[in-house]
């Protein structure tokens, strides 16, 4: 996945994160360490990088004026829809040889790893 990233200038962590935040818009930096299971200080490297890129907006919160809201920039959504597609294009390769059959199994197994208490 690093080298499909790699054109639009993103690691997959900024991609997770990216990809959290179209789901997710006006999460705050709290927000996206809690649902991607990152530390605040891993996660406030991540914004810092996409915002120095260009790709975030932060702002602060209307009620809570030290929480920063975060939403993807213009050039953000550019950048996701590109990387989306060719993070699309990487799976479907590495798919190629795999039956849809085998692919619903794994799909399962990696969501049942997910739900696995900590």
């Amino acid at each position: 996945m690093e080298n499909a990233l790699k054109p639009a200038g993103l690691t997959l962590p900024q991609f997770s994160v990216m990809t959290m935040l179209a789901a997710y818009p006006g999460a705050s930096g709290a927000e996206l360490a809690r649902l991607s299971l990152l530390t605040p200080q891993t996660m406030s490297v991540i914004v810092a990088n996409l915002a120095r890129l260009g790709m975030i907006l932060r702002r602060p919160h209307a009620e809570h004026g030290r929480i920063q809201v975060i939403e993807l920039s213009e050039a953000g959504h550019e950048v996701l829809a590109r990387s989306k597609e060719a993070v699309r294009s990487a799976e479907a390769g590495l798919l190629a040889d795999v039956t849809p059959e085998d692919e619903a199994i794994v799909r399962r197994w990696l969501v049942q790893i997910a739900r696995l208490p900590l």
